[in-house]
């Protein structure tokens, strides 16, 4: 259960034996909702502070984001959030792309019925939070279809890879989340008719089609910043 800290914010408690685990969650929605910024200092003390707890489970949670690619720690700056460069970011989005094709076409295949009622479960929450703009919960939500989607491609070396690039990913897709939210949940709501379907071509394409979308709105989106 959350606490409250003297100042009235919401913590994240002091005893849990996955403490570490849920100042990685907390620290990785707030990256990926664009709360904290590519560049934004990772303070530990701050941190601390802000999120309640003691500087050991932030320190460990800020190791495990670093391994996900969202953190960068440089020696006497410390950490911060990773940002990534114009050209990684299209390696990216190529690799991701590809492999997320690949594995809504073995989703289609297989056609787990017990993942793809979790799936209809997921779509029709991320559905509701595209209306409403519900930023984090969109972020949550997104994570959770790709992850299902993931699943029910039944490859266990495709599932670790593409947990790791995915999070990657989603950081150049961060300013995506409320801006693009409809049509997000419009497209992963073709990909999974096409593998209720069986139609494994169809479903690969629309998977790879999404990254891209995805990207083409997220560079656009970065470009007219800098304009």
């Amino acid at each position: 259960m959350k606490k409250k800290n003297g100042a009235g914010a919401p913590t994240l408690g002091a005893a849990h034996p996955s403490l570490s685990q849920r100042v990685a969650e907390e620290l990785r929605r707030s990256i990926l909702s664009n709360r904290r910024r590519p560049g934004d200092r990772l303070i530990e003390d701050r941190l601390s502070e802000e999120l309640g707890v003691s500087r050991i489970p932030v320190r460990e949670a800020l190791r495990v984001l670093a391994g996900e690619g969202l953190v960068e720690v440089q020696p006497r700056r410390g950490a911060s959030v990773a940002d990534v460069s114009a050209d990684v970011a299209h390696d990216l989005v190529e690799v991701r792309a590809t492999l997320e094709g690949l594995n809504a076409r073995l989703a289609a295949r297989h056609h787990d019925p017990a993942i793809i009622d979790e799936l209809k479960r997921v779509l029709k929450e991320g559905n509701r939070a595209a209306r409403s703009k519900s930023v984090e919960h969109l972020v949550r939500l997104n994570g959770e279809f790709h992850d299902k989607l993931a699943e029910a491609g039944r490859n266990s070396i495709l599932l670790d890879i593409m947990r790791t690039l995915r999070e990657r990913t989603n950081l150049v897709f961060a300013a995506n989340s409320g801006r693009r939210a409809e049509q997000d949940w419009d497209e992963h709501s073709k990909i999974l008719a096409a593998v209720i379907d069986g139609d494994e071509d169809l479903a690969a394409m629309l998977a790879t089609r999404h990254v891209h979308r995805a990207a083409e709105a997220a560079f656009g989106a970065a470009k007219a910043t800098r304009s």
